[in-house]
This record gives structure tokens, C-alpha cells and sequence, in this order.
């Protein structure tokens, strides 16, 4: 009898050995490719979704390209290599992909396109982001309501910042905004000093704050001498707290001369600071945490032959076919709702923003 015993006892140590063997060569591989550290979003997307795929059982390969392109193809190319079944990929330039899809592509990899469009290729299966014009939207709403423009005489001056001209979301961000401010501009209750305006013109190469504070250093001398900027249209954090230090470094937020309406993007902690303290005046909120788990929601259900969420089939068309999306809800912050939105969600913390 303990013979028997024994030997059923093996027969099952065996079978459950090659069970979870069988099992973990059948885990499916992620494989995640960000733009960058230097973005503090960047990196709480890419960690969240990482986190979010393993809780399902999955494998996930998380990497950051610091916003070079090379290394977001090589990055790419290599999960492809180590057999990924998926790529979600938040694109450095969404233009530059065609070749390393198609080979992946080849391989019968998922291809999910993660808040910024991926354009000139057909090998791109689905697309989560939030509503980007919406984002625009808000932002033009945002300097409408901070300079009151619906009951105020103006004339007030503004200057415009875009995003990134290779990032797909720049032009949704700018012509959203451009909706809302658009008609003040020909009225003239908004004046552009400079006259710069269109994404080429206004737009920061790679997002980068530094340059933005250089264009806004050359802006403020050339045009603002005897002149006061009273708006900034920012798309991004991290530009705008650029635009505040140019501005800090000529006087402005002094009782003599306040703080115009400087807008941002992100809700990332140093920003919400400068909200706090009175230099920035709103920020847009986007809960990546909420669009990590939808990206994995859409991957999961990809991978078991379910129906793939999406709410949008109409708006991402890519140049060569429109890519079925789901677009989630931004939302504008100041001063009077950060704490309800970002820390009783616990986005960020209340120590954060000591």
C-alpha cells in the first residue's frame, strides 16, 4: 500500500511538474516600449502596465527609449527577437515604425498603439489614448475662463506653444485648442504679439522644457518689453514650468506684475506645486493608471479571441487605415479641485506635494 501511495505520489509530482513547465512556456510575453525617463508619466505608465499585465499571468518586458529613435526601433526589434506576442508601444514618432512592424507583424505579434498614434503602417491592430481634442478643448476652455474671456473687453496678450511636431498628438492637442481661442484671435479680445502661431512654428521638439524656455526668453524680448503677456497656451507640464521660470526671470509673478494664465498637461507633482503656489493656473489630468489597465483590458481580450473594447472607429486614421480605438476622459485641474481629483484618487500623495 505505501508502495502505491508512493508511486501515485510521483505519477502526480510528475504530471504537476510538467504541467507548470507547459504552462510557463505557454505565458504569453508583453512587450512594452516607452519614450522616455525623463517625463515623470512616462515612467508611471510604463510600471503600472507592467504591473497590470503580470497580475494577469502574463510576462512583461518594460522598456524606455530616452526618446532617441534608434532605440525604440533596436528596443523593438530585440522583443521581437526574445518572442514577444505583443507590443504596446507609446511611439517616440509614431512615422518611424513601418519596417520593425512589418517584421513583427511577420511573427503574428499584436501590435497596441499606447497614447500616441502610430501612423503610415497597417500593422497596427488597436489604439488606446484619451480624447485627444478633447484634451485641447479643455486647454483653450482653460484660458477662455482664466482671463474671462466671455465677459472681459480685452484686448489680452497670449502666446501658443505646441507639442512635438512628430508626436501624433500634438496637432489633436493644438487644433482642440485652437477651437476654443481661435475666434477671440479674430476678434481680436486675443492677440497674438508675436504672430507665431501653427504646430510648426509653435511646436517643442521632443517636448523639452528647456527649449521651451529658451523660445519663451526669446518671445518676452523681442515682443514684451513694454508689453505684458497675460496667457500662455502650454501643452505639457514640463514645458510650462520652462514658460514660468522665462517669465520668472523678468519680473513677472510680483504684486506689479502677476503671473499670466500659464496652462499645462500631466498633473505631475512639480506642476500641481506650481499650482499650489499661484504660478501655474490649471493643468490637464489624465489617469494613466486607467489607460494602462485599458491597454491590458485590450490585450487580454485580443489574446482570447474576445471582442476587443473600443469606442471609437471613426477620428485615428493613420495614413493608411483608420485604427479602431478607445478613448478615455480627461480632466482639467486648478487650484479649487486637485485635491478631490489627484489625492483622494490617490494619483499623488498629499507627502508628494510637501
Amino acid at each position: 500500500m505505501k508502495r502505491s501511495i508512493i508511486a501515485v505520489v510521483l505519477v502526480l509530482s510528475i504530471l504537476l511538474g510538467a504541467f507548470v513547465s507547459v504552462s510557463a512556456a505557454d505565458q504569453k510575453l508583453i512587450g512594452i516600449s516607452m519614450p522616455t525617463k525623463s517625463s515623470e508619466r512616462w515612467i508611471k505608465d510604463g510600471e503600472t502596465m507592467k504591473a497590470v499585465f503580470e497580475e494577469m499571468g502574463y510576462k512583461a518586458d518594460l522598456q524606455f527609449a530616452e526618446d532617441e529613435i534608434p532605440n525604440q526601433v533596436a528596443q523593438i526589434e530585440n522583443m521581437v527577437a526574445k518572442g514577444a506576442d505583443v507590443l504596446v508601444i507609446a511611439a517616440i514618432d509614431g512615422s518611424t515604425l513601418s519596417d520593425v512592424l512589418a517584421k513583427a507583424k511577420e511573427q503574428g505579434v499584436l501590435v497596441v498603439a499606447y497614447d500616441r498614434l502610430i501612423s503610415k503602417t497597417a500593422d497596427v491592430d488597436f489604439y488606446a489614448t484619451f480624447d485627444n481634442f478633447g484634451v485641447g478643448v479643455i486647454m483653450g476652455s482653460q484660458i477662455e475662463e482664466g482671463l474671462d474671456l466671455k465677459n472681459q473687453a480685452g484686448p489680452f496678450n497670449i502666446e501658443l506653444f505646441a507639442g512635438s511636431p512628430d508626436d501624433t498628438n500634438s496637432a489633436y492637442f493644438y487644433n482642440g485648442a485652437m477651437s476654443i481661442l481661435q475666434p477671440y484671435i479674430d476678434s481680436g479680445k486675443l492677440v497674438v504679439q508675436s504672430g507665431q502661431m501653427g504646430l510648426d512654428t509653435c511646436g517643442i521638439l521632443r517636448w523639452d522644457g528647456a527649449v521651451a524656455q529658451a523660445r519663451m526668453d526669446n518671445l518676452l524680448s523681442a515682443y514684451y518689453t513694454d508689453k505684458r503677456v497675460d496667457a500662455v497656451l502650454s501643452p505639457y507640464d514640463g514645458l510650462s514650468r520652462g514658460i514660468i521660470s522665462s517669465l520668472r526671470g523678468v519680473g513677472y509673478g510680483t504684486a506689479d506684475q502677476p503671473w499670466p494664465v500659464v496652462i499645462g498637461q500631466d498633473a505631475e507633482v512639480a506642476s500641481v506645486k506650481m499650482i499650489i503656489s499661484g504660478e501655474q493656473k490649471y493643468t490637464v489630468y489624465k489617469d494613466t493608471r486607467e489607460l494602462a489597465k485599458q491597454a491590458a483590458t485590450m490585450v487580454d481580450a485580443a489574446l482570447n479571441g474576445k471582442e476587443v473594447p473600443v469606442n471609437d472607429t471613426t477620428t485615428y486614421d493613420n495614413g493608411v487605415k483608420v485604427v479602431p480605438s478607445y478613448l478615455l476622459t480627461p480632466y482639467s485641474i486648478d487650484i479649487n479641485n486637485y485635491k478631490e481629483k489627484l489625492i483622494d484618487s490617490g494619483y499623488i500623495t498629499e507627502d508628494q506635494l510637501k
